[in-house]
């Protein structure tokens, strides 16, 4: 296949283009010439106003619940979302049934995305049946493809296992990505605790719940001297913390999801499950930390935590509904409405792409003549309206469907295919 990229400024601190407008023409799966050219013909061309061309982009957390729990979304319907999102690499969490605990496992799921035009990289267990009692065989699961070590939505509890985890991954230099969320503090917790849950007559769901495990999970990490990646981080102190970690020399990175970025408990006034999400919604005060640490460097990636849900799953009483949104087809847009204002579009790409990639070790693609085509093509002029009938995802549970959102991801180019929206 043969693509003509017409106009387009090139995000890539790597390449000599970075920064400049060129053309680009691929011919199968390559970069083969960049600069100020014409359409050679036989190609698909590629323009729009404001034509942006980065290194593809990656979601370091995302759920597509295949195998066990098909009925809310399948690794086929997930890779679409992702494609539509802008992603050529997508980290699926092992929270499945069976869990992603095995070597075999890993080597299921990567087999089933084999050929996709989206990589699929998935997150072993860190701990055998995500239970939290005894680590999981990490090494074999590291040798199949893991490409971390995790439990997902159900977070290591015991502070020994997790330092056994951490002991254990740094033997290979691995990573264990953590959900920052004590259990025995967030239990019964519905929304974020403070004025407006007593207010709704809700349970409140603590920030000290995060930051207490953050401090204890520093702590592990200062002790051991491994690496450790916090995500779906909610709360200003979280923030702080992982800072002065940095700071310190630490090898911690962490990741926010589109959805803090946007929103806050505000939006639970209507009692509406669709903004239910672990950990929660915050106040106002911590959503413009979160924004202020991505444009700081404090916060490393986005990470879309998609979490997808049939409709009874979501539309029952407030108490008994799912944690989690599906969004990962527009968290660019989502995540820019949010910090446009503050974050440049450079930085924002670079927590999509360039410092992922580091923090996990894949390849860095270079848009540069002679090297493999690795593409999100977008534009932050525009605006994009995800309707119902355009969800490529199996489920709904996305309160932006019918929202105009500004920007636009107009595809991927990745293993020799293109994907377009239309």
């Amino acid at each position: 296949m043969n693509i003509y990229i017409s106009k387009a400024t090139i995000i890539d601190p790597e390449s000599p283009l970075h920064g400049k407008v060129s053309d680009i023409l691929v011919e199968n799966g390559n970069i083969t010439q960049t600069g100020d050219f014409s359409d050679p013909g036989n190609t698909t061309v590629v323009h729009a106003d404001g034509l942006m061309v980065s290194p593809g982009w990656v979601d370091v957390f995302a759920d597509y619940a295949e195998p066990g729990y098909e009925h809310k979304e399948t690794i086929n319907t997930g890779l679409k979302a992702a494609a539509a999102g802008g992603f050529t690499d997508v980290f699926l969490m092992p929270n499945t049934n069976p869990v992603l605990g095995t070597s075999a496992m890993v080597e299921s799921v990567t087999a089933k995305s084999r050929g996709n035009i989206v990589n699929l990289h998935p997150l072993g267990c860190a701990t055998q049946q995500a239970e939290g009692k005894d680590l999981a065989e990490m090494l074999d699961m590291r040798r199949c493809g893991a490409i971390a070590f995790t439990d997902g939505r159900k977070p290591i509890q015991n502070s020994g296992l997790m330092l056994k985890a951490l002991e254990y991954v740094r033997a290979f230099n691995g990573v264990i990505l953590q959900m920052p969320n004590d259990a025995s503090l967030s239990s019964g917790g519905l929304m974020n605790e403070g004025l407006l849950s007593t207010q709704l007559g809700m349970p409140g769901l603590p920030a000290i719940a995060e930051t207490m495990m953050v401090y204890r999970d520093l702590e592990l990490l200062r002790y051991t001297g491994s690496r450790l990646h916090i995500t779906g981080i909610s709360t200003a102190g979280a923030v702080e913390m992982i800072r002065k970690a940095k700071a310190e020399g630490l090898q911690v990175s962490c990741s926010v999801t589109p959805y803090h970025l946007a929103l806050t408990e505000e939006s639970l006034r209507g009692y509406d499950s669709v903004y239910k999400v672990n950990p929660p919604l915050r106040a106002e005060s911590d959503r413009l930390a979160l924004i202020e640490g991505l444009n700081n460097g404090t916060i490393d990636c986005i990470a879309s935590h998609h979490q997808p849900h049939e409709w009874d799953a979501k539309t029952r009483e407030f108490e008994y509904a799912s944690n989690g949104m599906a969004l990962q087809e527009i968290a660019f847009n989502v995540a820019w409405n949010a910090v446009k204002e503050v974050v440049s579009a450079d930085r924002l790409v670079e927590a999509m792409t360039l410092i992922p990639r580091d923090i996990f070790g894949l390849t860095q693609p270079i848009i540069a003549e002679g090297q493999k085509a690795r593409l999100t093509m977008f534009t932050t002029n525009g605006t994009t309206t995800l309707t119902d009938a355009k969800v490529r995802s199996a489920s709904r549970n996305n309160p932006f469907i019918g929202a105009m959102l500004p920007g636009r991801v107009l595809g991927i180019v990745n293993n020799n295919q293109l994907y377009l929206n239309n």
